[in-house]
């Protein structure tokens, strides 16, 4: 390489994990050395030179006593390995090893003396009698099969705790990681390398010395761009932001007969599988029809979300071909484009409640109370699109709470007539209101489009249109992509199932349920969508480390969550790659002490200008309290609103509502006390509708474990009096 040619210089993924610990100082050095590098690997300052013994690693200066390591992939390429004092580069050259994976294909590195150094630290205490070893009963063939790195194959066969097995699994390749992960969580042979393995395998033969073409291939985890590296030094690189996993992109690249559906935890990769799902669908469908595809969410903060990433993702190019749009927004545009003129105001379901409880006051009604009642209309009339008294008699309750005879749905439908007549009458309307209208004109749209249809097949040619354009000659999109999709109801369900016409890769959606905020429970194929033999489920998380995981799964009870098509979803075999403290709990004797201890802890937690920290709270009003304690104490802090967070680089604050979708290195739950979480009036149901007692305590746990899996790094519980009776259970 001449003086003046430009590298490239990518970072392996766990590399991150090393430079993480490093001094903020040699941080800010790295990011120095990498554009200097990029620009002339043999500028003098640099002292780049090829490691005695070896053709492939080399070492660079990054400040007088650190050194990055580099393996040479071909060309002008590097990769950065490791950044070490001097002295361990030196001193350990026997200790590195590197390799391509036979299986996978891809680029893997191991500093032997750091994974053994991880081991051994967390070595219980001699014990008379030594125990099997985790994995004896898996021979090193059987190891190689399943794509383990053969250097760790003689430290493997010696692990004999779940601590040992953690402190290896740190610094080892990602495959070997969740090989032996799932082997360790009770997976057989064949499952792991069905599940882990088969998915990595390359598509070619495997050349062990051709590092360029192992470069290029999805098992080499490393970083491309400047700013992904810049995310590293911030600590705040997660490798699902930037790689595709082999698994997930089986499922973006798929061809399916007709709707799918991807579920998975929190962190597992569903809203980037969503995203390079749409771009794959964008650029398979080539020019023509300005924007061809739909992708939607519930939330108009996440659509916000959805466009930015998409942006990075594919550029202009891909987003401008793309109708990026929270689903009520949608279904608002909708409505306008087919009744324009008509101006109303929004009630929100809160509002929408107290105008039923006035309705009932002024009948002098007490059998019915508000909530069941606007539950009621909302989901089974608006959400089934319900048009007659005698449809209703017909609908569909499932999982709605009690039983209703025929002349107890007679004096329900009695009451909807007369509430929409007094929402008329105000001028307002509720976005379920809206969503059930959307649905309506796309259903009696797609109707059109399939008569014309029938006819053209008939006749050969065009025979009708309805105006000169003919835009209803059409389905409005060819791909449908859903965002958190269990936040949709039946109204938005129909509207989307209109839209586009039913055939393979009509509509792709990603969710779980086990998220479900809102009060949204449908079942897809009673609505059209048929996703049976088309699901598919995620279960490693990028995001929550292993400690927050499994006390958030234990926030989540002994309840059962359904799939979104009758049946059950579960949460069997989801784990992370990550590791970090165990999460940390608060008591207090009053609201205001808990306050006090927030403070303290978050003091403690404040690390640089720009705190990536967030304080949750179950209820409104305690926002501005926070906030107001937090100003006391010297702590920035910007309450989040319907629109997002007011304020960056401060502490947020924010209802559980607030934190769909968002990520922090550092969560505090506050306010987990009895009567809070879940609310005392939720026992009221227990003895009088208990289908609808269950659906709340469910609703609650589920806002609670949203809540615990936006922390990257740390998560603190506090309640102040009792705990919740969510919290016992847990460590």
């Amino acid at each position: 390489m001449t003086e003046r040619e430009q590298a490239t210089l990518r970072v392996l993924h766990k590399a991150d994990k090393e430079i993480q610990k490093l001094p903020r100082v040699i941080k800010g050095a790295i990011y120095e050395f990498h554009g200097k590098f990029k620009k002339n690997p043999n500028a003098p300052g640099l002292q780049f030179k090829q490691l005695q013994g070896d053709s492939r690693l080399y070492s660079a200066r990054v400040t007088q006593d650190y050194r990055a390591l580099l393996l040479h992939a071909g060309g002008q390429d590097y990769i950065l390995v490791a950044v070490r004092h001097r002295k361990d580069v030196y001193e350990n050259l026997d200790r590195y090893a590197y390799q391509i994976n036979p299986v996978t294909g891809g680029i893997e590195f191991v500093d032997l003396t750091t994974v053994e150094n991880s081991v051994s630290g967390r070595e219980e205490e001699a014990r008379p009698a030594r125990p099997e070893p985790l994995f004896a009963r898996y021979t090193d063939e059987q190891l190689r099969e399943l794509g383990v790195a053969e250097p760790l194959l003689p430290l493997i066969a010696k692990i004999t705790t779940e601590e040992e097995l953690l402190g290896l699994v740190e610094y080892a390749p990602a495959l070997t990681e969740e090989v032996l992960l799932g082997l360790y969580e009770g997976k057989s042979f064949e499952e792991v390398l069905d599940q882990v393995t088969t998915p990595e395998k390359a598509d070619e033969p495997v050349d062990a010395q051709d590092y360029a073409t192992a470069l290029t291939r999805p098992a080499t985890r490393v970083t491309s761009e400047d700013t992904e590296l810049q995310a590293v030094l911030d600590g705040d690189f997660a490798g699902w932001k930037v790689f595709l996993h082999p698994v997930q992109r089986k499922l973006v690249e798929r061809r399916y007969s007709g709707p799918a559906r991807v579920s998975g935890g929190p962190g597992t990769g569903k809203t980037i599988v969503a995203l390079h799902r749409v771009k794959h669908l964008v650029e398979r469908l080539g020019p023509g029809h300005d924007r061809p595809v739909l992708l939607t969410t519930f939330n108009k903060n996440l659509a916000g979300d959805l466009r930015k990433r998409l942006l990075e993702l594919g550029g202009k190019e891909i987003a401008d071909r793309v109708d990026i749009i929270n689903i009520d927004k949608l279904a608002t545009q909708i409505v306008t484009e087919a009744e324009p003129g008509g101006k109303r105001r929004w009630l929100e379901d809160a509002k929408a409640v107290q105008e039923w409880r006035d309705l009932l006051t002024e009948l002098g009604e007490s059998t019915w109370d508000a909530e069941f009642l606007h539950a009621e209309w909302s989901h089974v009339i608006l959400g089934q699109a319900v048009n007659s008294r005698t449809e209703y008699f017909r609908a569909r309750r499932a999982g709605r709470g009690r039983n209703l005879g025929r002349a107890q749905r007679a004096e329900i439908w009695q009451l909807v007539e007369k509430f929409v007549m007094r929402l008329d009458e105000k001028n307002l309307w509720t976005y379920r209101q809206v969503a059930e209208r959307a649905a309506r004109i796309q259903i009696e749209g797609a109707a059109k489009v399939e008569q014309y249809e029938a006819d053209r097949a008939e006749h050969g040619e065009v025979i009708h249109r309805a105006d000169q354009s003919g835009a209803w000659l059409r389905h409005r999109y060819r791909h449908v992509v859903v965002d958190e999709a269990q936040d949709l109801n039946a109204a938005h369900w129909k509207m989307l199932r209109a839209m586009v016409p039913p055939g393979p890769d009509d509509i792709f959606l990603v969710g779980d349920t086990h998220q479900r905020i809102y009060d949204n429970y449908v079942s897809l194929g009673s609505l059209g969508i048929n996703i049976r033999g088309r699901s598919s489920r995620l279960t490693l998380s990028y995001r929550t480390t292993h400690e927050i995981l499994g006390s958030a799964l234990a926030l989540l009870g002994e309840e059962s969550w359904d799939d979104l098509d009758d049946g059950t979803d579960e949460l069997t075999g989801y784990r992370s790659v990550l590791r970090g403290p165990r999460p940390s709990f608060l008591s207090a004797p009053t609201w205001e002490a808990e306050q006090d201890a927030i403070a303290a802890r978050v003091s403690d937690l404040i690390d640089g200008p720009s705190p990536s920290i967030a304080i949750c709270v179950p209820d409104r009003s305690q926002v501005a309290d926070v906030e107001r304690r937090l100003a006391r104490a010297g702590i920035p802090a910007a309450a989040i609103g319907p629109d997002g967070p007011k304020l960056d680089d401060v502490v947020h604050i924010g209802t559980m509502h607030r934190f769909k979708g968002l990520e922090y290195q550092h969560m505090v739950i506050a306010s987990v006390s009895e009567g809070s979480v879940p609310r005392a009036y939720v026992a009221h149901y227990r003895s009088s509708d208990p289908q609808r007692y269950r659906r709340e305590l469910q609703r609650a746990r589920s806002l609670l474990f949203v809540a615990a899996t936006r922390a990257r790094d740390s998560l603190t519980i506090s309640w102040h009096g009792r705990p919740s009776p969510f919290l016992p259970d847990l460590p």
